[in-house]
């Protein structure tokens, strides 16, 4: 435990003479982390927001603005779609993104703009189709 400042003292003179002092002993030499670089997202300008950035780094989670979740979103969709069991899942799953992309279109989004339009569901089934779609079967 370190000494109390005896009175009469100036207080940073006090607190130099301890780090004098523990720089002597060697204290501050085997420190973990010494001579090492910070770690990555260390910045020197304070955010109010730290802690639940690096929480969200840990947890691997982003927040992406609506427009690139949609974005995000409609190619998952696609590639879903493409891999459906029956036509009657491609068209679900591609009418469900279309009016998704559809409502992002009419209103003013948030951040980025869409840069999406509607998928042709005739399309996406007979891209489906071409690549062997449920192995020939069709749904309704």
């Amino acid at each position: 435990m370190t000494e109390r400042k005896p009175p009469g003292v100036p207080f940073e003179s006090f607190v130099d003479k301890q780090i004098r002092d523990a720089e002597r002993r060697g204290d501050f030499a085997r420190l973990p982390g010494a001579g090492q670089p910070l770690p990555p997202g260390t910045d020197t300008t304070y955010d109010e927001l730290w802690w639940i950035k690096q929480k969200m780094a840990r947890e691997g989670l982003a927040v992406l603005p609506p427009t690139l979740a949609l974005r995000k979103e409609a190619e998952d969709a696609l590639e879903a779609a493409l891999g459906a069991p029956s036509e009657y899942h491609v068209r679900k799953i591609i009418t469900e993104v279309n009016a998704k992309i559809r409502e992002m279109m009419f209103k003013p989004p948030p951040g980025p703009p869409l840069g999406k339009k509607p998928y042709d569901v005739e399309d996406v089934v007979r891209l489906w189709r071409e690549r062997g779609g449920a192995q020939g079967r069709e749904g309704a």
